[in-house]
């Protein structure tokens, strides 16, 4: 007789953090696995291409019904799909609801869980917390970029923005570059700059200096490493003037750069998935980048106006499978382009689950015995 009795396993955030989902260092280690995967094209997300983001539901800013939730600053509700191969051999989606009033509420802005299923029976294998599932694998790409595209002598290193991503970023940075001597930060709010400064001299003594800087020049200049994570809808502005020879910009938010250094042969242009941005061309209007204020869809701007060709922008996946180069010399200006994908979640839950089943960690949930209706 056939065993159908399913069970799967509930990981909450406390069984999640000492499952190690704050563990830097691996998580590096697991998304560059999964850009490998991306280079290697075993992988599968939604959408007619099989690389979308995601299936956003947002709301009317007039509901027609009592009930309905008005449109609000960042209210939205997002399901994020994807397959990944390889050693995972899996399927999963993020689900999340997102609304900035939570803060006021004492609740993170957006409250996210993660479900992995059999990619064969389509079983579920866990249902988890997925904030910091989520946070640390967005932080852990700057790194598995800087690891390829940065230079190995990098000392300096610039913050802009100091909220939880730009921590998160920091963290996989000086995981990959552990030469960096210098942090320079700048954020709108001093307080949200000294807070991680304050964290920085206390975990990481390697750092030899920690200035708080009071303008995005300040604190782009001389710096080997440039990482931008600020959110809201004014997008922080870089000039090319300010910029080091050899400085790699890790971009996993909105940005402004000049129009004419973004369609130069003084850059090189790298993103983390393009046919991702190409997904977001048939989901979105133009122009993109008004929408999103990512690189990558300005660089869609850019092509529709016939500015830019598609054969300029490199993916990390193909650098990391060894179909392309990586860093060429040490005055080459890199930017890399992050838009976030499922497949992350999905690689670092499922590591979550494999470290969770070693540590007994979790509840075991019953679905059925035997389905009613097979």
């Amino acid at each position: 007789m056939e065993n159908t009795r399913v069970d799967f396993l509930y990981l909450d955030e406390e069984e999640m953090i000492e499952a190690g989902v704050k563990d830097m260092h691996q998580c590096v280690g697991v998304m560059e696995e999964v850009f490998s995967l991306l280079g290697q094209g075993d992988y599968i997300m939604g959408g007619k291409n099989h690389n979308s983001h995601g299936i956003l539901i947002s709301f009317p800013d007039e509901p027609q019904f009592p009930n309905m939730p008005k449109n609000g600053p960042d209210r939205r509700f997002m399901a994020m799909t994807a397959y990944l191969g390889g050693r995972f051999r899996v399927a999963g989606e993020k689900w999340y609801g997102s609304n900035k009033e939570n803060l006021s509420k004492g609740l993170p802005r957006s409250i996210l869980m993660v479900m992995l299923n059999d990619a064969d029976t389509g079983a579920p294998l866990a249902l988890m917390s997925g904030n910091l599932i989520s946070a640390f694998r967005t932080g852990a790409i700057p790194g598995v970029g800087a690891k390829y595209l940065a230079k190995k002598d990098s000392r300096v290193l610039s913050l802009i923005a100091a909220g939880v991503i730009s921590r998160t970023c920091f963290l996989s940075l000086i995981d990959s570059r552990p030469g960096i001597e210098t942090v320079k930060i700048y954020d709108i709010y001093r307080e949200s700059s000294e807070k991680l400064a304050a964290f920085i001299k206390e975990n990481y003594p390697s750092v030899k200096e920690i200035c708080v800087c009071g303008s995005i020049e300040e604190a782009v200049k001389d710096a080997d490493i440039i990482n931008v994570a600020a959110s809201g809808k004014i997008y922080p502005k870089i000039e090319e003037r300010w910029l080091k020879p050899g400085a790699f910009l890790s971009l996993p938010a909105g940005i402004e750069l000049e129009e004419e250094f973004l369609t130069s042969g003084r850059c090189r242009r790298v993103v983390d998935n393009w046919k991702m941005y190409e997904a977001w061309s048939e989901e979105l209007t133009k122009p993109y980048w008004n929408i999103m204020g990512l690189i990558g869809t300005k660089y869609l701007d850019l092509i529709e106006d016939g500015k830019l060709s598609v054969s300029q922008i490199d993916n990390l996946g193909e650098i990391i499978a060894g179909k392309k180069e990586g860093r060429k010399d040490d005055r080459e200006i890199i930017l890399l382009g992050m838009g976030g994908m499922p497949v992350y979640d999905v690689a670092w839950g499922f590591q979550m689950l494999e470290n969770a089943r070693k540590k007994g960690l979790g509840t075991t949930l019953h679905l059925w015995d035997r389905p009613d209706m097979a």
